[in-house]
């Protein structure tokens, strides 16, 4: 009994993955080009880092003037 359920098992692991290996077809191959796919940083990742660049007084924004921060000329 316990064979049938260890093979019921390992058909259904079989099943499901085998289902999920198919082609990607040309109407979906839009959605992969998307903005959002892109493997560089974000618009809010780049604010993010101007804005913790800015105030961490070590470097200017996105690497502008390097100094201290004290803001003293």
């Amino acid at each position: 009994m316990k064979k049938i359920g260890l093979l019921f098992i390992l058909a259904a692991f079989y099943v499901s993955g085998m289902s999920s290996c198919t082609a990607v077809k040309a109407y979906e191959k839009i959605k992969l080009n998307d903005s959002e796919m892109e493997l560089s940083a974000r618009k809010a990742e780049k604010f993010e880092q101007n804005s913790q660049l800015y105030r961490e007084g070590s470097s200017g924004a996105n690497g502008g003037k390097s100094g201290g921060g004290c803001g003293c000329n």
